[in-house]
């Protein structure tokens, strides 16, 4: 997916998210990155809710690009929704990786 070296971007505690603020203009991802995206979201989920997996998930808020490692425990229309009710707007998505 998208061509961001990961090695670059800052790791967070998942626990700061919930402080950040996140633009309304999507990230510079194309149709197929969405799709791409969709499904990997949804077996992320999958294996989070079943053997409580973790991923690292690339994403921008306001300041720039972060990542971050954690269970995904749903995903809505709008949001993936993390532990603590903790959650990141998918249009801010870059990439979900299994770890």
């Amino acid at each position: 997916m998208n061509a961001i070296n990961t090695y670059d971007v800052p790791v967070i505690e998942k626990e700061l998210i919930s402080q950040m603020k996140f633009p309304k203009d999507k990230v510079s991802i194309t149709s197929e990155e969405s799709s791409i995206l969709q499904r990997e979201l949804q077996k992320a989920t999958t294996l989070g809710n079943l053997s409580k997996h973790k991923v690292t998930i690339v994403f921008s808020d306001e300041e720039g690009i972060k990542k971050v490692t954690t269970t995904i425990w749903a995903i809505t229309e709008k949001n993936v929704i993390l532990k603590q009710s903790i959650s990141i707007p998918i249009h801010r998505i870059h990439s979900v990786q299994l770890v």
